[in-house]
């Protein structure tokens, strides 16, 4: 029944110029606008991102979004020269090297926006 649907995924940010400085400054993202309804959103690669104004944010313990990169160390590379700071794991069964976990078929690092999300990106393995 969604299957055509278009997604759109929703984060909860605290302090909009200060997440949208993270968005288009550290990721790169390219400004869509600001909806009647406090909402602002970003075109990425055919799925809508909105950021929603929420006072005191959410504090979720798990990844909110992932963006699928073809070379995960590269783009590492690049987000740390646009400030984003990687989180590192070191449990038993989940551990990070150079910020990077292997998960079965795909490598996945995260990190957190200003606003306390848990974002990824993760790279497929052939």
């Amino acid at each position: 029944m969604l299957n055509s649907a278009p997604v759109t995924t929703m984060l909860p940010v605290a302090d909009m110029a200060r997440a949208r400085a993270f968005y288009e400054g550290c990721l790169g993202l390219v400004p869509g606008g600001l909806k009647p309804d406090g909402k602002f959103v970003y075109s990425v690669a055919g799925s809508t991102l909105a950021l929603f104004p929420k006072p005191g944010g959410t504090k979720a313990d798990h990844t909110a979004i992932s963006f699928k990169v073809d070379d995960i160390a590269a783009s590492i590379a690049a987000l740390k020269r646009a400030g984003v700071v990687f989180e590192d794991y070191d449990f038993p069964d989940f551990k990070t090297v150079d910020h990077v976990c292997v998960l079965g078929s795909e490598k996945a690092a995260w990190f957190k926006d200003t606003e306390g999300n848990y974002l990824c990106i993760h790279e497929d393995l052939a």
